[in-house]
């Protein structure tokens, strides 16, 4: 009875989340073009399309359901890809657009775990070992990351961010195998991880590094930066609460490189279509929705594995695969 309550949870979750997105899309379709205009935070973009963006940020970044696919769904649903469409720099200005809002998403993290990252700096000042371990072991599964995205960033925006070749299929594989993957986990598991593992002080060079391998898989949007690195850490011996306060940590330096990347690369264009305006708006909805999601997701996980996610992630998926056929996306 509780594994049908977790999965019709998790179900109607995900047809909300979707057609719950559609039917905002086409409220404000259906809006006179004046009342649109005056909402307008910035030129390219409405104030409660830079809220809602936001807001999925913040709500997805650190769940192991995928930010980006539910951005690059968001913005379906919203046109903001249909504008993008209208020329290569309209569309990394709206790529970066959403990358650039995880600013909320870090800040929220850095201010729930600021403990840590005062440990961290007083270990890279010679005043705490743990904490000069715990930021090398960030460097390291950071390090894969920044190589292997400057080498294939270009391949993986051109063929899996919902472009023209493929769309959203790749996104929807991912959802489906990702969340397939934590259901055969969790039932191989007793559904759900091993309560027993090492703290995050005990992580190791070598186990860090093999996180951060782990992490460049996510680099496939749909599959989800946080499944992998916390999957990755339970691996390599951490317990569950170790594995996800490490994938926290990691994120922070991972999402900032990316957000400075894709702000330098593609800022001036962003700023150019949407506004600085929109930018605040969206990421300080994405700090506002982050500290809640980080929040309900330790203390979540302290009591149940991830296997509603898996449950999200296949519904998602089934549910964006109908909308597709059915030429809705």
């Amino acid at each position: 009875m509780k594994r049908h309550y977790v999965i019709i949870r998790a179900g109607i979750l995900a047809v909300v989340m979707a057609v719950g997105l559609a039917g905002s899309a086409r409220a404000v379709d259906s809006q006179p073009a004046d009342v649109v205009k005056t909402e307008a935070v910035e030129p390219g973009m409405s104030a409660w399309q830079a809220v809602v963006l936001g807001v999925v940020e913040g709500l997805t970044e650190y769940l192991p359901v995928s930010s980006t696919g539910h951005l690059i769904l968001a913005q379906h649903f919203m046109g903001l890809n249909a504008e993008a469409a209208d020329g290569e720099a309209a569309k990394d200005a709206a790529d970066a657009y959403a990358i650039c809002i995880q600013i909320g998403a870090i800040l929220a993290v850095l201010g729930l775990y600021m403990g840590r990252v005062k440990q961290m700096g007083r270990g890279l000042l010679g005043r705490d070992r743990e904490g000069k371990r715990l930021a090398r072991n960030i460097v390291l599964g950071f390090i894969p990351a920044a190589v292997i995205g400057l080498l294939l960033n270009d391949l993986i925006k051109e063929y899996l961010f919902g472009g023209d070749r493929w769309g959203m299929w790749p996104i929807v594989a991912a959802w489906f195998v990702g969340g397939a993957a934590i259901l055969w986990i969790g039932w191989a598991h007793k559904e759900k991880f091993p309560p027993e593992g090492n703290e995050i002080e005990r992580l190791t060079a070598k186990a860090a590094l093999i996180i951060g391998f782990i992490q460049c898989i996510a680099m496939w949007p749909g599959v989800s930066r946080s499944l992998v690195t916390i999957v990755g850490g339970v691996l390599v011996g951490l317990s569950l609460p170790a594995a996800v306060e490490f994938s926290f940590l990691l994120g922070v330096v991972t999402l900032g490189a990316a957000t400075c990347y894709d702000g330098l690369k593609h800022g001036g264009a962003m700023l150019e279509l949407y506004g600085p305006t929109s930018l605040i708006v969206g990421m300080l909805a994405a700090l506002i929705s982050a500290v809640i999601a980080v929040k309900w997701m330790v203390a979540y996980l302290n009591r149940h594995g991830l296997s509603i996610f898996g449950y999200y992630r296949v519904a998602l998926a089934i549910v964006v695969t109908v909308l597709l056929l059915m030429k809705v996306l």
